[in-house]
């Protein structure tokens, strides 16, 4: 049995990985996870003793890795180190996990503003789709649903007389099906008309099969997110002119997700109501990725100018 003095990072991640596994993590995660062990903490910390880790161990991990590596891989990594590291303290082999008290810098300025479809976009979008394609990507603009949510719904979680979709299982990469990314992607979203009207239709048409999906693809099985980017919203993005200077389509499918958030803001929804339609596990995750857009330019001048208003008046 290995000692605790003896004990090291590779140690403890491989121990965590195989708890991991035990409690039967989607496939997804735990590639995700292993691969933040092989190809970056193992090479680098790996045989380092757990006993002997210190803070500024973990800070030179973390500047060798912004320096090969995006700060978004880099934080899902350290995520990962803190994870190991609290395995190994409930074992006793460490009394302290000091990638808890590392924090990467929140600054944002060198991060690319989010692109996000216009109206007139998201019209041509919907007005040239393709008759077998326009019930996926109707309900997508209307819903904000992710990729996987589409490709896992299925008939029974459509409740056409009520007008409302139940989210309660997704599609992963290998199409296998599971729960939902978190216990707040597990909720309902009413249709508009126009989702309600299309699926009304597409029910009669769908083509059958097993698992009684909404969206499947023309043998009735889980469509892949590949075939649905390069086969259904490329083709359609090229058609409708929306594509860079080179002649690329400017968007991925989740865009259409961002299209449906900034739809709901523009409604005036609380954030707290998009943040349930949309699925977020907290209303943090809300403000970092949409925060800009509830920003209101010319509500900002008119404050701006009662609070020149009040000093003067005074």
């Amino acid at each position: 049995m290995l000692s605790s003095s003896d004990a090291t990072i590779s140690d403890a991640a491989k121990l965590w990985l195989k708890r991991c596994k035990a409690y039967e993590l989607e496939r997804a995660t735990l590639r995700s996870y292993k691969g933040h062990f092989t190809h970056h903490i193992e090479p680098k910390i790996g045989d380092l003793l757990l006993q002997n880790v210190t803070r500024a161990d973990v800070e030179e991990f973390l500047d060798d890795m912004l320096d090969s590596s995006s700060k978004m891989m880099t934080k899902k990594v350290l995520a990962s180190l803190r994870s190991i590291l609290t395995h190994a303290q409930s074992r006793g082999w460490i009394e302290h996990n000091y990638a808890r008290d590392v924090k990467l810098p929140r600054g944002r300025r060198h991060e690319e503003e989010k692109v996000i479809p216009t109206k007139d976009e998201i019209r041509a979008l919907l007005k040239n789709v393709p008759a077998k394609s326009k019930p996926i990507i109707v309900t997508a603009v209307f819903t904000g649903m992710r990729s996987s949510e589409l490709r896992g719904l299925t008939w029974s979680n459509v409740d056409l007389e009520k007008g409302v979709i139940r989210i309660r299982q997704r599609a992963d990469r290998w199409n296998e099906m599971g729960a939902p990314k978190s216990r707040a992607g597990r909720r309902d979203i009413p249709m508009t008309p126009m989702v309600r009207s299309t699926l009304t239709e597409w029910q009669k048409r769908c083509p059958k099969g097993p698992l009684n999906l909404v969206f499947p693809n023309g043998k009735g099985n889980p469509e892949g997110h590949a075939n649905l980017y390069h086969r259904i919203f490329k083709p359609l993005m090229v058609d409708c002119g929306i594509v860079d200077r080179e002649g690329k389509p400017r968007f991925s499918i989740h865009c259409l997700r961002h299209a449906a958030a900034s739809l709901f803001i523009e409604q005036g929804w609380s954030p707290k109501k998009i943040q349930a339609i949309l699925g977020h596990s907290s209303i943090n995750m809300t403000f970092d990725v949409y925060g800009h857009l509830f920003h209101d330019a010319e509500a900002d001048v008119a404050l701006m100018e009662k609070v020149e208003k009040d000093l003067m008046a005074a």
